[in-house]
């Protein structure tokens, strides 16, 4: 053990190696900054990894509003933010643009997509009432006992897996310096900005270490809490986990489809990703029978042809939630310590935007929901 090992010094430390932070890191560099990111264990290896890849703003939209805007627009931001991030790693992300198909089978599935469709209609956004045979020629092999669906065109998706490689790759190349099992314990206030922190690394001179910098971002999901609560910032975000699982399907799948909170989404290689659960069961992240019942029973309701596929892993994620589900970001009494968490289910989705450094007052739902003690 070192205790007050020595570490240089970067313009900006990033804590959270996850995709929020990574994509943060990405654009600091870009700016010409020395950027450092520290995540507690792989960079990319909690909720990043763990979501669906759904860029899906109007499928889990009933009455567009202000937050609804914002992740319109970032998933309009995505065909560029893809090119430029493959272009910059040379890996490909498996992103597509065929769209979603929302389907329903009981009353209140049905009552919820015939609300989600008159309420995008009237907004005008693109979304298609589908007959029957229609659904059945875009999605063979779905349950007859369907009743209802839409085609929202404007819903894509993406391997969020080679995301995570692919951006941490381009930070990389971008001279970011990324830090793996380097778990920060405490963040040191002086004169009322964030001096430097302590973290405790398992990698190298393991031990206590302390790093400084100019400006600090805490982007570490569930953990964020935890680490503004000793500062006298109460950030109200909660582990939600998600409990997924993918097959192996002898046809590509061609278009995302969901029924509520369950869907299946197309992976390249003829893979077939089914989800989800929402658990709060706090830092517990168990794969459950329990869980993986309710998945299948899910998705096979809609899509029998599950039943006949080739089974090949399960994993679980813990997203960080907020009490109404919005992001916290920006800045508050700290004037150095920017804060980028509580995305929720939206952490991918929200990727390509560049957050304003200043905080979100009274913006509706992109307000700065935290406050001092």
């Amino acid at each position: 053990m070192t205790e007050g090992f020595s570490t240089p010094t970067a313009d900006v430390i990033v804590i959270g190696g996850g995709l929020i932070g990574c994509s943060i890191a990405l654009r600091l560099a870009q700016a010409k900054l020395r950027v450092c990111v520290l995540d507690r264990g792989e960079p990319g290896a909690e909720a990043s990894s763990a979501a669906a890849g759904m860029l899906a703003p109007q499928g889990e939209t009933v009455d567009p509003d202000a937050f609804f805007e914002l992740c319109a627009a970032s998933r309009d931001l995505y065909p560029h933010y893809v090119a430029e991030i493959e272009e910059l790693s040379g890996q490909d992300v498996g992103y597509r643009r065929d769209g979603a198909l929302l389907v329903a089978i009981d009353d209140a599935e049905c009552g919820a997509l015939q609300r989600i469709y008159e309420a995008q209609s009237r907004q005008g956004l693109p979304i298609e009432r589908l007959a029957p045979a229609e659904m059945h020629r875009r999605v063979p092999g779905l349950s007859p006992e369907i009743r209802d669906s839409s085609f929202v065109p404007g819903d894509h998706w993406l391997d969020n897996e080679r995301l995570c490689d692919a951006v941490i790759a381009a930070c990389r190349r971008l001279g970011v310096e990324i830090r793996p099992r380097h778990a920060v314990i405490r963040l040191n206030l002086q004169s009322g900005r964030v001096q430097d922190i302590d973290a405790m690394t398992a990698i190298g001179p393991t031990g206590k270490i302390k790093l400084s910098a100019s400006h600090f971002v805490l982007a570490a999901g569930c953990w964020s809490g935890a680490l503004a609560e000793p500062l006298g910032i109460k950030l109200p975000v909660q582990p939600c986990r998600g409990q997924m699982m993918e097959f192996d399907s002898p046809a590509e799948l061609p278009l995302v489809v969901r029924a509520g909170h369950h869907y299946l989404v197309p992976r390249p290689g003829r893979r077939v990703l089914a989800g989800t659960t929402a658990e709060y069961v706090g830092f517990d992240k168990a794969v459950t029978a329990e869980g993986l019942r309710s998945i299948l029973e899910g998705v096979e309701r809609i899509a029998p042809f599950v039943k006949g596929l080739k089974f090949r892993r399960a994993w679980s994620g813990l997203r960080p939630d907020t009490a109404d589900h919005l992001p916290i970001l920006g800045h508050g009494e700290i004037v150095n310590l920017f804060l980028a968490t509580g995305h929720f289910r939206n952490g991918i989705l929200l990727l390509p935007q560049r957050y304003s450094a200043r905080p979100h007052h009274g913006g509706d739902r992109r307000r700065l929901n935290f406050k001092r003690h």
